[in-house]
């Protein structure tokens, strides 16, 4: 632990997400990973079915994930969830690819125009949300060809399949990606000079 870090609250991400906990890492943060699993795909399909928003969708994904960790955390505890909700152009919400066939057709569908990545992280502490942020970068992605899109699909491996966008902006992305507005941290999976703030707030930081 660095001496910016507090002793307590301990922290807790409840997030399986590798970009998020390298994130934290290259801050100097020390935390535990815990996560409950939840069926992202049910619960978003719900959602838009009850005509939520997209922002408010990432919202509510976060903090289902933050509830059931933080249920069972510890008094001295302080829980961070997120979750990553990519809206395309034309409003749909797709899927995160799980096979290389399903991130293509994603590179596909987002070749040449803008999406928003929308990025919400929340804060539990003695089971209950103390607070919450929601950001929604726009990212714009290079026209792109099926044969680039078949060498980029097959160069990122499986480090791709599971993210929200299907670049890694911190990796292969600028091969994609043309420009951001917004938070580039938020892009890569969270939020986190607003976070970090929060954090000193909730004395888990040196302020």
């Amino acid at each position: 632990m660095l001496p910016l870090q507090n002793p307590t609250p301990r922290l807790v991400l409840a997030s399986a997400s590798p970009a998020r906990a390298r994130l934290l890492h290259a801050m100097g943060l020390d935390f535990t990973v815990r996560v409950m699993p939840i069926d992202e795909e049910l619960v978003k399909d719900g959602l838009r079915a009850d005509g939520i928003a997209a922002s408010e969708a990432a919202v509510a994904l976060a903090s289902l994930k933050g509830e059931r960790v933080a249920v069972t955390a510890a008094a001295d505890e302080l829980v961070i969830a997120a979750d990553q909700l990519l809206e395309a152009a034309d409003g749909a919400w797709p899927d995160k690819p799980t096979t290389p066939a399903a991130l293509r057709g994603q590179l596909m569908q987002l070749q040449g125009a803008v999406h928003r990545l929308h990025t919400a992280v929340a804060l539990y502490r003695n089971g209950a949300r103390i607070w919450h942020h929601v950001t929604s970068p726009a990212v714009r992605l290079r026209p792109l060809g099926p044969d680039f899109v078949e060498a980029y699909v097959a160069a990122a491996g499986a480090a791709l399949l599971g993210c929200g966008g299907g670049y890694q902006l911190e990796a292969l992305g600028p091969h994609v990606v043309l420009g951001i507005q917004g938070d580039a941290f938020a892009v890569q999976g969270l939020p986190l000079l607003a976070l970090a703030d929060q954090l000193r707030v909730q004395g888990a930081l040196l302020a």
